[in-house]
C-alpha cells in the first residue's frame, strides 16, 4: 500500500492464482473485514470478497524494509529481540519512558520508510503484544504497571498468544471466558485440565510473563515444497518433479552453509484429496537418491494422484520430538536464518538470553 496508496482502502491480498491453486499469504484489514485471512485458498478468499485484488508477493523489497525497520528499532533498545520480518521486541533502559520511545519509533518509521507501526507498551512480552494488537492497525496502546490487574481481568483468555480456537471453545465449555473467570482457578486445577496450557494460562491471566527478551534460535530444519497446477496422476511423474525441486533445495543448504552429513532427510506427499503424509529415516542420506527411495515409500501409502510435494532435512541434534515440518501449501520455507555458525554443533546454535525490564512490541504494516 506504500507504493500504491490508491489500493490502501481496497481489500488486496497477497496471494497465488486460482489457476495454480494459490493461497493468501497476507491480506489488508479491508480484506479481513470480509473473512479473508493468511493461508486460505485463494479460490475461497474471492467468494468471500468478489472485489478483492491480488498482487503478487515481493520478498526482496519485504526483506529490504524490514532491515531498514529493525535497524531503527535496534537504535531505542537495551536489548532486542525480532520475531519475525515484520514484528519485533525491544527493551528500553529504565530511565527512559518506554511510550516516548514507541511515539518516536512510530514517527521516524512512518517518515523515513513511508509504513505505519502499532506499538504496545507494558512490562512484559505477554502485555506488549496484547497492547500492539488494541489499536491496529496504526495505533498505540500503554499499559502501565499500576492498570495489569485491571486489564488482564477484563482481558478475553482468546487474547492471549497461544490460546487458539480449539483451546478456547474447551476454555468456554467450562466457565473460562476472560482472565478474571480463569483467576477462580487454582494452578494445580488448571494443569489437571489442561496440561501445559493450564500452567501458562494460570500466569497469564495474572499479567505474569517471566520470558526474556532472546536472540532468534538457529534453524532446524530446511524444506522446499511445490503445489501443482494440476495432480500429478502417478508415481513416475512425482518422481520426475523431485529433481528440480531437490535443485532448490539444495540451494537453500549450501546458503545456510550446512554440512550435507549432519542432515536427515524427509518428504512430504499431499494428494488430490488433501490427505497427506510424510516420512523421514534416520539411515537415508540426504542426496538425490535418498530423497528418491523415501518419496517412493510414501507414495506407496496411498496410491493416489498428487497435488504437493515437499523434500527437506533437519539436523541429527535437533530433538527427535516429531516437528511441524511445513506450514502451507504454497510456499517454500526454511525456519529462522542461521548467521552464527557454532563450534561443535554443525547445524544449530543456542540463542542468548536477556532480562525484560519494560517492553516495547512493534509490528509493521507496509
Amino acid at each position: 500500500m506504500r507504493d500504491q496508496p490508491a489500493l490502501r482502502d481496497v481489500p488486496i491480498a497477497i496471494g497465488g492464482a486460482v489457476s495454480q491453486r494459490g493461497v493468501i499469504a497476507t491480506c489488508n484489514y479491508p480484506a479481513r473485514a470480509f473473512g479473508v485471512r493468511s493461508a486460505m485458498p485463494t479460490s475461497r478468499a474471492l467468494l468471500l470478497c468478489p472485489s478483492l485484488v491480488l498482487v503478487p508477493g515481493r520478498m526482496d523489497e519485504y526483506r529490504a524494509v524490514s532491515a531498514q525497520l529493525m535497524a531503527i528499532l535496534q537504535e531505542y533498545a537495551l536489548n532486542f529481540q525480532a520475531v519475525s520480518i515484520d514484528e519485533a521486541y525491544l527493551q528500553v533502559a529504565e530511565e527512559v519512558s518506554a511510550s516516548q520511545v514507541a511515539h518516536t519509533i512510530r514517527e521516524r518509521v512512518r517518515q523515513e520508510l513511508g509504513i505505519t507501526v502499532s506499538a504496545g507498551v507494558a512490562n512484559s512480552k505477554f502485555l506488549a503484544k496484547v497492547a500492539s494488537d488494541w489499536n491496529k492497525p496504526d495505533g498505540m496502546w500503554v499499559i502501565r504497571p499500576n492498570e495489569v490487574a485491571a486489564f488482564v481481568q477484563a482481558l478475553p483468555v482468546a487474547k492471549i498468544p497461544g490460546i487458539g480456537k480449539v483451546m478456547n471453545e474447551k476454555l468456554a465449555q467450562v466457565g473460562i471466558v476472560t482472565c478474571a473467570d480463569a483467576q477462580a482457578w487454582s494452578l494445580t486445577d488448571l494443569v489437571r485440565q489442561f496440561g501445559k496450557t493450564g500452567a501458562v494460562l494460570y500466569e497469564r491471566c495474572r499479567g505474569i510473563d517471566h520470558r526474556p527478551l532472546r536472540e532468534p534460535e538457529s534453524r532446524q530444519t530446511v524444506s522446499v515444497e511445490r503445489t501443482f497446477a494440476h495432480d500429478l496422476p502417478d508415481h513416475g511423474s512425482c518422481l520426475q518433479e523431485l529433481p528440480a525441486l531437490w535443485q532448490r533445495w539444495q540451494a537453500r543448504v549450501d546458503r545456510a552453509g550446512w554440512l550435507q552429513r549432519s542432515l536427515q532427510p524427509f518428504v512430504k506427499v499431499k494428494f488430490a484429496d488433501f490427505t497427506q503424509t510424510t516420512l523421514a529415516d534416520a539411515d537415508t542420506s540426504a542426496t538425490l537418491a535418498g530423497f528418491e527411495r523415501l518419496l517412493s515409500l510414501a507414495l506407496q501409502r496411498q496410491p493416489k494422484s498428487v497435488r504437493l510435494l515437499g523434500i527437506g532435512a533437519r539436523c541429527v541434534d535437533v530433538s527427535a520430538q516429531q516437528l511441524s515440518l511445513f506450514s502451507n501449501d504454497a510456499v517454500e520455507h526454511a525456519h529462522g536464518p542461521n548467521q552464527q555458525g557454532g563450534a561443535g554443533n554443525e547445524c544449530t546454535q543456542q540463542g542468548t538470553y536477556q532480562h525484560v525490564a519494560g517492553v516495547v512490541h512493534a509490528e509493521y504494516h507496509a
